[in-house]
């Protein structure tokens, strides 16, 4: 009786996937503190430099994170 064939991990997909995951940790860290600085200075100039910036960051960031799972789960199954 011969074993079914099985569909291993693509490992070059999963290292992909695992450094997108890994650009994403430390950028919402800083998206969270450029958030953070931006509404703790609410009348001077840095609000409206800081926040634009800190919501782009953020889409980026949710971007990265939900790229990365879905590359992880295609090289997994």
């Amino acid at each position: 009786m011969t074993a079914p064939s099985q569909k291993h991990t693509d490992k070059k997909l999963l290292l992909k996937g695992l450094k997108r995951i890994a650009l994403s940790v430390p950028l919402l860290i800083l998206t969270t503190y450029i958030l953070t600085f931006a509404f703790l200075n609410k009348e001077t100039i840095p609000l409206y430099v800081f926040l634009p910036l800190g919501i782009i960051a953020m889409a980026a960031t949710i971007y990265l994170i939900f790229k990365g799972l879905k590359l992880i789960l295609k090289a997994i199954f």
